[in-house]
């Protein structure tokens, strides 16, 4: 491929919503070891289309390809007095890293929250484990804070 080219983001579309899950499959094995099960997933993708108020999908092309993906969810802060957007299901597929690609999803990302007016930041969660994702991250100005995440998981399972 020429090493010229750009990613070019897009707003997901309903359309995009089987290549989506694909990648969230690939990116939970690849990252947690987890398998997820893929009719859940599927609908789990769909429902973000249905109810747009809980999040929405960005995804990025390299020469007309789907190459990656991210998901932004929103979370109200008090404290703040605004909207935290949460980046998840962070999925870039092998062939294209190293090019750019998480950064220009990153760039639209902050792009758009700073047009919305209301959001008070950004935030993404990361797998302790995930040494190069963490430095990707710190790369593009995100820093480690003093909370922990705690959840209580009622659907998946590891295996």
């Amino acid at each position: 491929m020429n090493n010229t080219l750009e990613p070019v983001i897009r707003p997901a579309r309903e359309s995009d919503a089987e290549t989506i899950a694909r990648f969230n499959s690939a990116m939970a094995l690849e990252t947690e070891h987890l398998h997820l099960d893929p009719s859940r997933l599927l609908e789990g993708v769909r429902g973000l289309f249905i109810r747009p108020e809980f999040g929405r999908y960005l995804i990025a092309e390299w020469d007309g390809r789907v190459a990656g993906q991210t998901m932004i969810t929103y979370e109200w802060s008090d404290w703040r007095n605004g909207v935290f957007w949460w980046i998840q299901s962070v999925y870039v597929l092998p062939e294209f890293r190293n090019r750019g690609i998480f950064r220009a999803l990153m760039e639209q990302v902050e792009k758009e929250a700073g047009a919305a007016g209301g959001v008070c930041g950004v935030r993404l969660y990361v797998e302790s484990n995930n040494q190069r994702a963490q430095e990707v991250y710190c790369r593009l100005g995100f820093q480690n804070t003093a909370y922990r995440m705690l959840e209580k998981d009622y659907v998946l399972r590891r295996e």
